[in-house]
């Protein structure tokens, strides 16, 4: 079915605000005066109204929902700038503490770039990349160095997600103070400058340059999350980055496997999709249709269903990895095939995201409207066994954590072990190299989508 524009722009709105508050900078000096501070105090009422009438907990998991946004309400009045204003609101909606509600703020017209990742394994959290000819680069910041303390504070496992969600959305940065180990022992302290590139004001979706342009950078976003297939022998390996993408390319992908004795499954650094996929790809793996798990929110809701594919299903060996970052529809298929004992599951434990959300979209102002939004989740996801995977996660059979070593010489030991159980006997350096090093992902715009028809 063909949409026109205006239809397509208002169906991606969502996803166009979460991208704005993505390419936040931190506007730290900039005074609040009062038509700002009303602005704020709208933002954080409509907020509470989206949770109060459509949180899937109607007990707020026991939170006073009306007295914790009156006191936001109270600090919002002494804020002196945006930026304690934006932290005021999006704490009081991570008192929630869930996984998938965010308040996402107004979009500036500026990308700031930091330069490096870093990303928990176990316990500790690692550098994964570096963008080369960065300042992050410039000051010998490397892959694999052990991340001891940003600007101060040690980063957590339990806790690094806040951090992220500070320092990319509510906060940026102009520059940051790392103290780092690497490999060896050597612990160094680094002074990083980001990388400020300013962008225009206004975007206007009805001027032709603005609109093509948010749609290639969109393009170029899209290019950079791709599926990788390699085959070894009798085995398939499949390194799946999201579950973004139609139900009806699951056949083609799945298709590929046919034949073979065994399929690794990588989920790692999954950060899950859509619920129709996730479905459609665990039918592959049933001789009848399985329940995935039950969904629990207001309202009652139909079960997740893996519909059998019959005849055309996968009835080899499974080995589905998962680290840290794997979340939502990937650790409920991880999960999915502990509890079916349909496979075994390596490497880290998931993140513990599995919440069912969606994106609302707000807008402030009467001359100049801005436009904010949140992500509001609608259910829990409770498996088969009874029990939620939310903060806990995926522990897999076995548990295999990649070191600072390991990451800074491209060695692959979970991949490895995986291939070892499929037969495949190969070392952690070779499988390290199997699939070339994940893209460094910069933002160039503070606007990106993608036109499906």
């Amino acid at each position: 079915m063909h949409r026109s524009r205006k239809d397509l722009i208002s169906i991606l709105l969502i996803i166009v605000v979460h991208l704005f508050a993505l390419s936040a900078i931190s506007v730290a000096q900039q005074k609040m005066d009062g038509i700002a501070r009303g602005q704020a105090i709208g933002m954080l009422k409509n907020i509470k109204g989206a949770i109060k009438k459509d949180y899937y907990d109607p007990n707020f998991g026991g939170m006073d929902l009306e007295a914790r946004f009156k006191i936001a309400e109270e600090k919002l009045k002494a804020a002196e700038t945006l930026s304690q204003a934006y932290a005021i609101i999006a704490q009081a909606v991570v008192d929630l503490n869930d996984s998938h509600t965010r308040f996402y703020p107004p979009a500036r017209a500026a990308i700031i770039e930091y330069g490096w990742r870093m990303k928990p394994f176990g316990d500790t959290a690692y550098i994964t990349a570096v963008l080369a000819k960065s300042d992050a680069d410039n000051k010998g910041l490397k892959v694999g160095d052990e991340v001891l303390k940003i600007n101060g504070f040690r980063p957590s496992r339990k806790d690094l997600w806040k951090m992220i969600y500070f320092y990319q959305t509510l906060s940026p940065q102009a520059k940051m103070a790392l103290e780092v180990r690497s490999p060896a022992g050597e612990t160094r302290q680094l002074e990083i400058e980001s990388k400020i590139t300013q962008l225009k004001r206004i975007v206007d979706l009805n001027n032709e340059l603005d609109f093509s342009e948010a749609v290639r950078e969109g393009s170029r976003l899209e290019n950079t999350d791709r599926h990788y297939f390699k085959e070894l022998g009798n085995t398939l390996v499949w390194k799946m980055p999201d579950f973004m993408y139609a139900p009806s390319e699951v056949s083609g992908m799945m298709a590929r496997a046919e034949g073979k004795e065994s399929l690794i499954l990588d989920l790692r650094g999954n950060p899950g999709g859509l619920v129709d996929t996730l479905e459609k790809l665990a039918g592959y793996f049933f001789a009848k249709d399985t329940k995935i798990a039950d969904l629990k929110g207001r309202k009652p809701m139909d079960p997740q269903l893996a519909k059998t594919q019959g005849s055309k299903g996968f009835k080899g060996k499974v080995i589905v990895l998962v680290d840290s970052n794997s979340a939502s529809a990937a650790e409920i298929f991880a999960r999915l095939m502990q509890i079916e004992k349909r496979g075994v599951v390596l490497g880290d434990v998931s993140a513990g995201a599995v919440m069912q959300s969606r994106g609302r979209s707000f807008d402030a102002g009467v001359t100049t409207v801005i436009d904010y939004g949140m992500n509001l989740t609608m259910a829990d996801v409770i498996m088969t066994d009874g029990k939620s995977l939310e903060h806990v996660g995926v522990t897999p059979d076995e548990l295999i954590v990649p070191t600072g070593k390991d990451l800074a010489e491209r060695n692959d030991p979970v991949l490895a072990r995986a291939l070892e159980l499929a037969g495949v006997k190969i070392d952690a350096g070779a499988a390290g190299k199997i699939f070339p090093v994940e893209p460094f992902i910069e933002r160039k715009s503070n606007l990106a989508f993608t036109l499906e028809f």
